[in-house]
């Protein structure tokens, strides 16, 4: 997409029908699909990973059906990352609100992903992670490898993880049950 100057800009095409939503990362007027979208940038096509809230538990059922049909995948590796209800200084967390510098963390994104692919024999691999507030026993981290085989798969899910934790620009506010918050401190 180009933006008024003839410039490449900012676009985001939806996964699963390939209907192009300017400007809109929230849902495809084609096909009505919520947050299914690709971002392109700058001529580089970009998956938006970040959902708003909690990742359901339906999204990540139907997102493992699909991939019912691809029968060269032998192996899957699912990673889930729940919001833990610590105890912080005698105070109880009851929720985490993330917050990111999008652009930056999907350009990480992008060559995590490209790391990966050229490391491991993958088959496909998803990445979804919440923006907003989850509450205390809600998945906050979606992330699905698939390859021929079970190795490929459970050590490409684990390096991404370590990865996404360690590399990637999102911040989260724990919330106490008095209101109160600390900045996250990953571990």
């Amino acid at each position: 997409m180009r933006d008024s100057s003839g410039k490449p800009g900012e676009a985001y095409v939806c996964w699963l029908c390939a209907g192009l939503v300017a400007d809109s990362p929230t849902a495809c007027a084609a096909c009505r699909h919520a947050q299914i979208m690709t971002k392109e940038m700058n001529g580089k096509k970009l998956k938006n990973i970040f959902v708003n809230g909690a990742i359901k538990a339906l999204f990540i059922a139907e997102q493992i059906e699909k991939h019912s049909t691809k029968t060269s995948i032998g192996a899957h590796e699912i990673f889930l990352g729940q919001v833990r209800a610590d105890v912080l200084n005698n105070k109880k967390v009851v929720a985490i609100n993330y917050t990111t510098y999008e652009d930056m963390a999907l350009e990480k994104m992008h060559e995590i992903r490209e790391l990966i692919f050229a490391k491991y024999e993958l088959t496909c691999m998803h990445v979804y992670h919440s923006l907003g507030e989850v509450k205390a026993g809600e998945i906050s981290l979606f992330v699905f490898t698939s390859s021929a085989h079970r190795r490929a798969a459970i050590d490409a899910c684990n390096e991404v993880v370590e990865r996404i934790k360690n590399e990637l620009p999102v911040w989260g506010k724990e919330i106490f049950e008095d209101e109160s918050y600390v900045w996250k401190v990953n571990r």
